[in-house]
């Protein structure tokens, strides 16, 4: 090796080794977020008057608290999961819901499985972060006996 390939081979090594760390740094869903109704599409569902998710994201404990305004009233709720694939049950009105959580590249994918009001239901989730990390997109697909629909929940950083 010449002189100067020894003096640049140590700063290659430490360049790769910073690259290949930053890459696999997950994001970190942590924050207040609330969703944006008019950028969102719910499907076959009514849209919310309001909801504001304050999610506290520490990998592989994810956890959530939603604050949510409709038609029917106002609705509170925590909810934990863990982001390694094993199974996390969080109860909603006293509706059992049971969930897996796991990393999908860069984004979180999320199987619930449970019944509302008696009514059995899978939904599958998928959160996107913006490159920015101010807006949070949620895609969802919800399955019932009732039928299927699919969701755009679009959430902006406070």
């Amino acid at each position: 090796m010449t002189r100067q390939t020894t003096r640049l081979f140590p700063l290659v090594l430490l360049t790769v080794a910073f690259g290949i760390a930053h890459a696999q740094a997950k994001p970190n869903f942590s924050g207040t977020w609330k969703v944006n109704v008019a950028k969102s599409d719910f499907g076959a569902m009514p849209a919310p008057d309001s909801r504001t998710d304050k999610i506290t994201h520490e990998d592989p404990d994810l956890k959530v608290h939603v604050a949510q305004s409709n038609q029917m009233g106002e609705m509170n709720y925590d909810a934990a999961y863990t982001t390694d694939g094993k199974e996390s049950t969080n109860s909603v009105g006293g509706n059992v819901f049971k969930s897996t959580v796991k990393w999908d590249g860069d984004d979180l994918s999320i199987e619930t499985k449970g019944s509302f009001n008696g009514n059995d239901f899978t939904a599958k989730d998928r959160w996107t972060l913006s490159e920015d990390g101010k807006t949070m997109t949620v895609q969802r697909h919800l399955a019932s006996a009732m039928g299927e629909t699919d969701q755009k929940v679009v959430f902006e950083k406070q």
